[in-house]
């Protein structure tokens, strides 16, 4: 495979480009590193792969530009850069959501519409639905998102349908459900509990924690977007990708007190605007059409995620790679 992945250095990101070159493909890798993290962190997830022989790097804003040169010779574009994040997508950052999750996926689409033999996978997410109206959740039910996240998600898939419809390009679009694990972003609810469990700080929940989520292992993540990328399919298609084992936050909070060996102190706040009070994916047509099931139970991926949060604290600034091996 000749592979182009937007967003490399962040943290699905990464572990798509690690794996495509472990497996002998080869990568062009896009980043931008806008600011909704640390570029340090993005650079640490670069160091687990930027020199191999397979990979090269290309720093660039997709909103901007022609990026037909980018995308020649590319017969898979995997599209995983985005403006991530709920809360922040309220107010004066609106323009950043805009730019990175709709025009970025305007501009890639352009650059291949007229070439033969190129799947566009674009990783979407589980905030599309909004407060679904049944759980588990088809991808034929109604998708009312809630925040302004969740709109330019939704957004980009419509832009896929569109570019398919008129001009035949190859896409799928993967809905992510609440993806954990080493390299996750500090912004995310598994990085910050983990992080605060380890400096003996208490977690702040927003919300009473009964809010449950179909947690999602990176590794899982990442064996459903190659499978999409290969996968035999007749038509346009728009795919759950879900853990299977759907828990409530404070669920989650005692499993990492057990697994960290203490007792964790957890302080509330008022539940934000834009979060969903539950998500659960019906897994039923990814398992039909990749012959895929979740390899990683929450247990064994959040220990996972503590253990590299560990050294990561302990170290300061390059995150170890992931202590649940590829698969």
């Amino acid at each position: 495979m000749r592979a182009l992945v937007t967003g490399c250095a962040g943290f699905i990101g990464s572990h798509l480009t690690e794996r495509l070159l472990a497996q002998g493909d080869s990568v062009v890798g896009i980043d931008c590193f806008n600011d909704n993290y640390g570029r340090a962190q993005k650079l640490s997830n670069l160091r687990h792969f930027g020199q191999h022989e397979g990979f090269e790097f290309v720093p660039v804003d997709l909103s901007r530009g022609d990026l037909t040169e980018l995308t020649a010779g590319s017969d898979t574009v995997f599209h995983l850069a985005a403006e991530p994040g709920v809360r922040s997508s309220w107010g004066p950052r609106y323009g950043r959501y805009l730019n990175n999750n709709i025009l970025a996926t305007q501009h890639l689409l352009e650059a291949i519409k007229d070439r033969d033999g190129v799947r566009f996978v674009n990783a979407s997410s589980s905030s599309v639905y909004g407060a679904a109206d049944r759980y588990p959740t088809p991808e034929d039910a109604p998708t009312v998102p809630i925040s302004p996240y969740g709109q330019t998600k939704l957004a980009a898939e419509h832009l896929c349908s569109l570019y398919h419809a008129s001009y035949g390009v190859d896409v799928v679009s993967l809905r992510f459900f609440a993806v954990f694990g080493p390299r996750q972003r500090p912004d995310m609810a598994f990085h910050a509990f983990c992080r605060a469990a380890i400096e003996g700080r208490p977690l702040t929940v927003f919300g009473n924690g009964r809010q449950t989520r179909d947690f999602t292992y990176v590794d899982d993540v990442v064996n459903a977007t190659l499978a999409a990328a290969t996968a035999d399919l007749d038509r346009e298609r728009t795919i759950n990708v879900g853990g299977g084992t759907p828990a409530s936050v404070a669920e989650v909070v005692a499993l990492l007190g057990e697994l960290h060996g203490t007792r964790l102190q957890v302080d509330h706040m008022p539940a934000e605007r834009g979060d969903v009070r539950d998500t659960a994916a019906d897994a039923t047509l990814a398992k039909a059409l990749f012959a895929l099931a979740p390899q990683t139970s929450l247990e064994e991926g959040l220990r996972a995620q503590l253990e590299w949060m560990a050294r990561l604290v302990v170290d300061g600034s390059r995150p170890p790679a992931s202590a649940v091996g590829a698969r």
